[in-house]
């Protein structure tokens, strides 16, 4: 089983390397659900970590996943900086003002990414049950490698039976990654159903206050942040270890 973890820094991708991630997904904003890292952030991780492959989001905003001309331009733009940078792969999405996938944007997206590995993000579990099942092979033939989804759950865990149709529908074209609330306690349950990729952010919060005594300014700002945490970290990647 293959162990991605979802990082929006140095620390969190030496975490992730450390305890044998397989690669990690790039991304800052995690607390808006993820945003595209800066050229920056991918350089300093790939010059921290250069064996560790990385994964970029390219999500330009948070919302919805509904872009017009100048948000899928940007997109383009910014998957062919991550594949400057040496990303190995980017993690992409697009849908209709209906909430179906957007193909003609994913396929722009795919033929930016070139070399790269495409994932396909949740997105895909605004979709039905039916409709995401369908999408499987057509995403597949637009070559996306990779489908992340929680089975249009709020828990990956609560997902499974989507998950299950959903890589059975893939017939090993591409793979299907459990990730949105997982648990690790779900991990080997993933491993029975054939799923043999799971993403998680492993994160926890960390609530920096400045010093006494706070201006009404300091006090209306939020000072929390998330950060990856090691125990997490450590226990998945043991976990999967173990299903190999």
């Amino acid at each position: 089983m293959r162990l991605e973890i979802a990082v929006q820094d140095v620390p969190g991708a030496h975490l992730a390397a450390a305890h044998g991630a397989d690669r990690v997904e790039l991304c800052c904003a995690l607390q808006l659900g993820g945003l595209t890292p800066s050229q920056g952030l991918l350089n300093s991780v790939r010059e921290a970590e250069p064996a560790l492959p990385v994964h970029a989001l390219i999500r330009p905003r948070p919302g919805c996943y509904v872009y017009d001309a100048a948000a899928l331009a940007l997109m383009v733009a910014e998957i062919k900086a991550m594949d400057d940078g040496g990303a190995a792969g980017v993690v992409i999405g697009a849908l209709t003002p209906e909430d179906t996938i957007d193909y003609a944007v994913v396929e722009t997206l795919v033929a930016a990414a070139g070399r790269m590995d495409v994932t396909f993000h949740r997105a895909v579990d605004h979709l039905s049950l039916d409709d995401a099942v369908a999408a499987v092979p057509r995403l597949a033939d637009l070559g996306v490698v990779r489908i992340l989804s929680s089975g249009g759950a709020e828990r990956a865990g609560q997902g499974l039976a989507q998950l299950q149709a959903m890589h059975e529908a893939a017939n090993g074209r591409l793979a299907v990654m459990a990730g949105g609330g997982v648990e690790i306690a779900d991990f080997a349950t993933f491993h029975a159903a054939g799923l043999r990729d799971v993403h998680l952010s492993a994160k926890r919060i960390v609530n920096q206050l400045p010093p006494a005594p706070l201006t009404d300014s300091a006090r209306a700002e939020d000072h929390s942040y998330f950060a990856t945490d090691e125990a997490v970290v450590e226990l998945a990647a043991g976990t999967v270890a173990a299903l190999v």
